[in-house]
């Protein structure tokens, strides 16, 4: 057994928070990139529980399932975001539908998380349709996790739209596959709860 030092005091203070909150307030417009490999341009108008309330551009108000969303970022970043996005072909010809039930879905761990970002860690985030995107992570919270691209660019990735994570060495950080390597454990952040005599 042992913890991660600084995990616990991290998750007190951000675990709760939401990009969508903070996109609301900007007033600003976003770039969401949706289900079906849909992107728009919108502001968030609202921010209930499961849903989205938007305004798009030439067409609206519309509401959106949080689940159909699987990465924003500020819509004056769009055109430097654009180019960094790359797609896995292997992924997308998968046609994987997004996964409703928490249980089902690619879970990455906390502790792995926390270290890879101290850690400045590259990683590579393959989403359920074949977007990768290579950054360090800035940011974590229950929902979401924060990365930044080439240049510091902030990209905010849905957990639920994850499909896979890996560093420069192929190395998965899914909990499927940490539950047994337990990475996190050889970080210099790792204490162990009996300390050695």
């Amino acid at each position: 057994m042992g913890y991660i030092s600084g995990l616990q005091e991290y998750l007190d203070e951000k675990y709760h928070l939401s990009i969508f909150d903070e996109a609301l307030a900007s007033g600003q417009p976003w770039k969401l990139h949706i289900n079906s490999h849909r992107i728009i341009k919108a502001r968030i108008v609202e921010n209930p529980t499961y849903d989205l309330k938007i305004s798009v551009d030439g067409s609206g108000d519309e509401v959106l399932s949080k689940t159909d969303v699987k990465l924003l970022y500020p819509e004056d970043l769009s055109e430097a975001v654009t180019t960094l996005l790359k797609p896995d072909k292997k992924v997308r010809e998968l046609g994987l539908e997004p996964i409703i039930s928490p249980g089902k879905r690619y879970h990455v761990k906390n502790k792995s998380l926390f270290p890879l970002m101290k850690e400045k860690e590259v990683l590579f985030f393959t989403l359920l349709e074949g977007e990768i995107i290579r950054g360090i992570v800035a940011d974590f919270s229950r929902y979401e996790i924060t990365v930044n691209l080439k240049g510091g660019l902030p990209v905010t990735i849905l957990r639920h739209s994850i499909y896979d994570l890996r560093d420069k060495k192929g190395r998965c950080y899914l909990k499927s596959f940490q539950d047994t390597h337990r990475d996190w454990e050889k970080s210099p952040l790792f204490i162990s709860s009996t300390p050695e005599e």
